[in-house]
Formats: C-alpha cells, sequence, structure tokens
C-alpha cells in the first residue's frame, strides 16, 4: 500500500510537467504566427517604381540646352519710325523684355491699319528660319503702306501688328501721322535693317 501511495503522486508531477512542456510549446507556436511577414525583395509599387522620364526629350531642360519660348508681343518693346525713302515707310524695332529670351520666326508680321481687307498689308516674300531675342538683339520690319503711284488710298493714323501664328486680339496698335494708305506691303523679321531697303519699293 506504500508503494502505490508513492506512485501516485509521482504520477501526477510527470502529468503537471507534460502539460507545461504543452503550454509552452503552443505559446511558442502562437508567438511565430503573429510574427509579421518580412517584405517581400521587389518593393512596393511606389518604392520601387522606374524613373521613366525621357531626359533627352525636347524641353525637358535636361539636355544642358536652355529652354526658349517663342516670342509673343507681350515679350517684347515695339518702336516705330518714319522713313524717308521709297516714298516713306515705317521701320518697326523689336526687343526682347527684360530677362526674356524667345525665339522669333523670320516671317512677316501680320500688320493691317483698319478692319477693312484692303488696310491689310500684304507679305513681300516668304520668310524661313528664326533667331533668338534676348538682351540688346534687336529685330527688324519694314511697312510701306502706299505702293501706287497715285493719290488714291484711305487715311489712316494707326498701325496694327501681330506676331505671325498669335491671336490677332494680341495685336500691339501704334499712332502714327496721318498716313494714305493703299496696297500696302511688309518684310519679313532681320536682324539687319539694311536688308529692307531693297524691298520697301514695293
Amino acid at each position: 500500500m506504500r508503494s502505490r501511495l508513492a506512485t501516485r503522486p509521482a504520477r501526477l508531477i510527470l502529468a503537471a510537467a507534460a502539460a507545461v512542456a504543452l503550454t509552452a510549446t503552443m505559446t511558442a507556436c502562437e508567438d511565430d504566427s503573429a510574427t509579421p511577414a518580412a517584405p517581400s525583395g521587389g518593393g512596393s509599387d511606389s518604392d520601387g517604381a522606374e524613373d521613366t522620364t525621357d531626359e533627352d526629350a525636347p524641353g525637358s531642360g535636361h539636355d544642358g540646352e536652355p529652354v526658349t519660348q517663342g516670342c509673343g508681343t507681350t515679350d517684347l518693346t515695339f518702336t516705330v519710325t518714319e522713313e524717308s525713302q521709297y516714298g516713306g515707310y515705317f521701320l518697326v524695332a523689336a526687343q526682347a523684355n527684360e530677362g526674356i529670351t524667345c525665339t522669333l520666326e523670320a516671317t512677316n508680321p501680320d500688320v493691317f491699319f483698319g478692319s477693312g481687307e484692303e488696310s491689310h498689308a500684304s507679305a513681300i516674300e516668304s520668310g524661313s528660319g528664326s533667331f533668338e531675342l534676348s538682351g540688346d538683339t534687336i529685330a527688324y520690319v519694314g511697312i510701306n503702306p502706299k505702293t501706287t503711284n497715285d493719290d488714291n488710298g484711305i487715311e489712316f493714323e494707326q498701325v496694327f501688328l501681330g506676331i505671325a501664328g498669335e491671336d490677332g486680339a494680341n495685336a500691339v496698335e501704334f499712332p502714327i501721322s496721318a498716313t494714305l494708305i493703299d496696297q500696302p506691303i511688309v518684310s519679313n523679321w532681320t536682324l539687319d535693317p539694311s536688308d529692307l531697303t531693297g524691298y520697301m519699293g514695293g
């Protein structure tokens, strides 16, 4: 009888020890399952997204060349003088405003003296190419208001000038002395005003 009484507590101790071991094992498993998974090597779309910007694309500013804009009337300061050659013509000088660098197409500007079609200047020839206006660089254009050799025409006291391809509402107006207008013509933009003398005779 004594041997049986001594064996029962021993079994209880072994059973308790087994229960403790089982509890510890379950706790370890739960801890492992709760551990967050490590992020995959690919990373997220935002962190690993590849920059597809074309650094050599025109206007990107990555090619080492300055990006310039086309000249508009608001980018330029104009002066108009009356020349006496060929019966008189207007010499328009255009210079980029301070801090502005822009490209001016060497074509004919839109020139008109009034709303009527007969008051619009015809282009002498089609120009090509372009040049950059900045700082002290000045572009010139000539306007001959009358190319006929008679007294016909309509008198105007203003002339309008717009950059070719720009909205006509952006044309600038210049007051002029009363001038008879009949079949007016306009030259291309040029950097050399002496280029105009051969064209202003009509």
